[in-house]
């Protein structure tokens, strides 16, 4: 494939990717994640976000390949620790012990709420259908995107009060649990 710039499919792709992302649906996940931690570092999640998608965009399929996990393997691993994500939003409830800050802006924000198995799965996909210059730039707009969100966290925490921050984790905790079950579901017959 050739490479151009072409800023229409640039549009395209950049849409796909932020409807996969969904970094405004995460708001509450990821408010729930800097209440239990203590804080969020958006540009060390940004950057990790964005290294996870290019690295995964080039070699994600021969990594994969190589050890023997089809992407219908990935997509349930993905499923499952979301639905437990979900799980924890709709109960108010914590199974994971593991509280150290440190990490939190890796697991489970960089990987798997934002570079998650379904954006990853959709690079795969999209990669077969436009040109690498303009998944690579979408990508870039996504994770700039991902980032000011991140910054604003603040703003927006205070804009929602405690109130719509808990009315939001449990809407989204709903739909994080529906999606969680969908992808499940659409992988688990492949298998």
């Amino acid at each position: 494939m050739e490479l151009k710039f072409d800023i229409i499919e640039i549009l395209k792709v950049t849409m796909v990717l932020f409807a996969v992302i969904d970094v405004i649906g995460s708001i509450p996940i990821i408010i729930s994640l800097k209440q239990k931690t203590g804080g969020i570092n958006a540009a060390k999640a940004s950057l990790v976000s964005l290294g996870i998608m290019i690295v995964f965009l080039f070699i994600g399929q021969s990594i994969l390949s190589i050890i023997g996990i089809s992407i219908g393997d990935f997509a349930i691993a993905g499923s499952i620790l979301i639905f437990i994500v979900a799980f924890e939003m709709i109960l108010g409830i914590q199974i994971s012990k593991d509280t150290m800050p440190a990490t939190a802006s890796v697991i489970p924000l960089a990987f798997p709420l934002i570079a998650g198995t379904g954006t990853l799965t959709t690079l795969l996909s999209i990669r077969a259908e436009y040109n690498i210059v303009s998944i690579v730039i979408a990508i870039i707009l996504n994770v700039v995107i991902v980032y000011v969100v991140l910054r604003n966290l603040n703003r927006l925490e205070r804009l929602l009060g405690a109130g719509g921050i808990a009315i939001l984790k449990k809407v989204f905790g709903i739909i994080l649990l529906a999606l969680a079950i969908k992808l499940f579901r659409s992988n688990i017959a492949g298998l």
